[in-house]
């Protein structure tokens, strides 16, 4: 959720020690997954007088609530326009997007069932992703919560970190992360670095990178050096990497679903709508990848043709919606007596 500082300074100046906001135009990015620690695991919740945030927070504008938002100073935020016209036409931009979620989710469907039926079930690739799924799923049961939320929020606030780099921002060194909470302050905020950890993967990536730096680098010695076979081997690890990816992508998705169930305030930041539908497109494209990438070349072939069917499909619907409208507008019209 972001706010905007109260120009008259308000709490800010009777805050002890706080500097204006204008003073220090940085903005509090704070892992929400830490915030909702205490109702997702009760064992988890924070005492205000000795949490870590709180200590963190001196000698910055101390409005920033302790549920996670972000603030931004003033005259950065006047820049950005209108806040309600944004929301509005990101709701648009969800409404548009909403036909895309549909149409490559019923293709999605229909390539599992597809692979299912060409021996998906039995592909190795697929094998091990499914048992790097069923790894999780006991890790999940068995394993402390507070174990698995504290890489979590690491690899929450580091997604935060990432994406802020990645659109020319800068992160301050107060990055902090800790079973009680975690936060970065950056001087740049979008919607991309607000939910980037609800469809960025960022242990996923980090496995799928490792592979590939490990692949190239054996590529490249064996072109420079006769003799040299190691491609071979690190193809013959591959099945470690579906094994990570099934793991850490299950980590992510149960992880974002628990939280986006609880209430985001991240989500508020661009309008929910627009959010989960955000979220929900760009996970389901990861998802799909990674079937195509364990299923024949057939199926690729078909999940094409069938996502071009589906397009076609929903256009001639929407026509037809749109021509029997335009009938019962004139049928309106002429029982009115126009």
């Amino acid at each position: 959720m972001a706010r905007r500082n109260s120009p008259q300074g308000g709490d800010t100046a009777r805050n002890k020690g706080a500097r204006p906001a204008s003073a220090d135009p940085r903005r509090r990015v704070r892992s929400d997954a830490a915030t909702l620690s205490g109702e997702l695991f009760p064992d988890l919740e924070p005492s205000p007088s000795t949490s870590p945030f709180r200590k963190e927070q001196e000698g910055y504008d101390d409005s920033f609530r302790e549920h996670g938002e972000i603030e931004e100073n003033p005259s950065v935020g006047s820049r950005n326009g209108n806040p309600a016209s944004k929301q509005l036409l990101k709701f648009l931009v969800g409404m548009l997007l909403l036909p895309v979620c549909l149409i490559l989710t019923e293709s999605f469907l229909q390539a599992f069932a597809a692979s299912v039926h060409s021996g998906l079930l039995a592909n190795r690739s697929f094998g091990c992703f499914a048992a790097g799924l069923l790894i999780f799923g006991i890790l999940f049961a068995v394993v402390p919560r507070k174990t698995l939320m504290l890489p979590y929020v690491f690899g929450h606030e580091v997604t935060h970190a990432l994406w802020v780099k990645l659109f020319g921002g800068t992160v301050a060194n107060r990055f902090h992360v800790s079973l009680e909470g975690g936060h970065v302050l950056t001087d740049r905020v979008n919607t991309w670095i607000i939910l980037s950890p609800y469809f960025f993967p960022i242990y996923s990536v980090l496995a799928a990178t490792l592979y590939g730096v490990l692949a190239l680098s054996a590529r490249l010695i064996d072109r420079f050096h006769e003799g040299s076979h190691l491609t071979a081997g690190v193809d013959s690890l591959r099945w470690i990497l579906f094994l990570m990816l099934g793991l850490t992508l299950a980590f992510h998705l149960v992880f974002t679903f628990l939280l986006i169930t609880k209430g985001q305030p991240d989500l508020h930041y661009g309008g929910t709508f627009f959010s989960l539908t955000v979220i929900y497109l760009i996970n389901l494209m990861i998802i799909t990848a990674l079937l195509l990438a364990t299923s024949r070349s057939r199926i690729c072939e078909d999940y094409w043709a069938s996502l071009v069917t589906n397009s076609t499909d929903f256009l001639e619907l929407c026509g037809r919606a749109a021509a029997w409208l335009v009938v019962w507008i004139q049928d309106f019209r002429t029982g009115l007596g126009y």
